[in-house]
């Protein structure tokens, strides 16, 4: 009996060993095939991101300026001394994750690397990978936010609530603080974007092209109508907002970045007045943040309809920045800029020179005298010297001393100033003249300076 008893033992020991030993490559293999899922998902994921991320370098309408957006015991602070960018050579903010959503779209714009007819590699983010995409790319502090478009997949609304879902989870479930800016898709119900300007830092809708009937012939699909429908949306409901905010500081923020939108330079034959009046129309009626200008770069060589360009026009956009900077900081009204008889920016000089220059009855100047809207209309001197000047004057003579400390370019105000020291240079000298001089030294300077490669 004690010996049956005994085989019995040793028949269930090897019977414990060898379920020990089954679960054990049970678990090994289970633990292989994870493995192995991870990182084909991983893989898959990652070929998304370098597809669609690439897809996305054309779209230049992003900034995180302006957000108070706080956060308390949650990930993330859009606040300004939580959010650091960097930004590149010509003025690409790359701080945040740009990214699509998708590069399927069901239009075919002639100007657009997504377009329905062009045969490049598509792909199309989950909800859940973008997500977990940017979660993980903060907890690495390589982004400080998201910058979240996408082509039209299916139709506008379908599109919209996809943009509004990562944003909501972003949000509510994962409480995330950091900078959000979403695209509002044109055609898409006001209701969704409303509903994405509740939760994004900022939201644009772009114009792309300047003038309707271009707009008509480069992309037959889209329409003013729809651009200007979510954009005067968000304007008045931003306003809304602000006022509920009077009222009850709990209110929800809505868009307290405010909005914006982007431009195409060169891809049609408008002149620079209708972009800069285009531009103005949108900052008193719309009251948009910014206005990005972004110079037309021919990824659809053989489209007929597109100019035969080689290269973006960089010059022209970095003088339409100048001009917009003017009509936003410097008082310069849109017609002050560009008229009938000079509809597009010089290349050579600046905006603010040039109006200088077209304008030799209003110069020059007595800085002591002078008002603070005609002192910022000088070359050479900015918002800053022109409040310094004003304020300073009050206790004496401003002198040539204090124009270099308050940070005055002298090399070029010297000709449309005149001081006790300085006497006036712009009556004796023919605008020509001044604008052959101003263009040798820098030249010179430009020879001058040393490449860093």
């Amino acid at each position: 009996m004690q010996l049956i008893i005994r085989q019995e033992k040793k028949h269930i020991n090897n019977l414990l060993i060898f379920a020990h030993i089954l679960a054990n490559c049970l678990y090994l293999a289970l633990d292989s095939c994870s493995y192995f899922c991870t990182k084909l998902m991983n893989d898959r994921v990652q070929k998304k991101l370098q597809i669609l991320a690439d897809s996305a370098k054309y779209d230049v309408s992003c900034s995180s300026s302006g957000s108070r957006r706080r956060n308390a015991g949650g990930m993330g602070n859009a606040a300004p001394a939580g959010c650091c960018h960097s930004f590149t050579e010509d003025g690409r903010c790359v701080s945040l994750l740009k990214v699509l959503l998708s590069n399927v779209c069901i239009y075919d714009c002639a100007y657009c690397i997504n377009r329905r007819s062009n045969d490049i590699p598509r792909a199309t983010f989950k909800v859940d990978e973008l997500i977990d995409l940017t979660l993980n790319f903060y907890r690495r502090n390589y982004i400080e936010g998201l910058f979240l478009s996408s082509g039209v997949i299916r139709n506008p609304d379908y599109t919209m609530e996809a943009l509004l879902r990562v944003a909501r989870s972003l949000r509510n479930q994962h409480r995330f603080g950091g900078y959000i800016h979403l695209k509002a898709i044109p055609g898409a119900s006001p209701e969704l974007v409303y509903e994405a300007g509740l939760y994004a830092d900022r939201m644009s809708v772009n114009i792309e092209i300047p003038s309707e009937n271009n707009l008509l012939l480069l992309a037959p699909e889209k329409n003013f109508d729809d651009v200007y429908r979510p954009m005067n949306l968000l304007s008045t409901s931003l306003l809304e907002s602000k006022e509920e905010k009077k009222k009850c500081r709990k209110a929800p923020d809505f868009i307290p970045a405010g909005q914006s939108t982007q431009v195409i330079v060169g891809a049609t034959p408008d002149t620079d007045k209708q972009i800069i009046y285009l531009a103005s129309s949108f900052y008193n009626q719309q009251n948009l943040k910014r206005v990005y200008y972004s110079g037309f770069i021919p990824v659809n060589a053989n489209d007929a309809r597109l100019p035969a360009l080689r290269q973006a026009p960089l010059l022209r956009e970095h003088r339409l920045y100048q001009a917009d900077w003017l009509m936003r900081f410097y008082e310069f009204r849109c017609d002050e800029i560009v008229d009938d008889v000079n509809p597009n920016l010089d290349v050579e000089i600046d905006p603010k020179l040039a109006y200088a220059l077209r304008h030799p009855h209003l110069f020059p100047i007595d800085l002591n005298r002078a008002d603070y809207e005609m002192i910022l209309r000088v070359p050479g001197i900015g918002v800053r010297s022109a409040k310094l000047i004003v304020n300073n004057r009050r206790f004496g003579h401003i002198t040539l001393a204090h124009l270099k400390r308050m940070g005055v370019a002298l090399n070029r105000a010297k000709f449309f100033i005149s001081t006790r020291e300085l006497p006036s240079q712009f009556a004796s000298t023919p605008p020509a003249l001044i604008k052959r001089k101003l263009l040798s030294k820098s030249i010179h300077q430009q020879n001058l300076q040393l490449s860093l490669f």
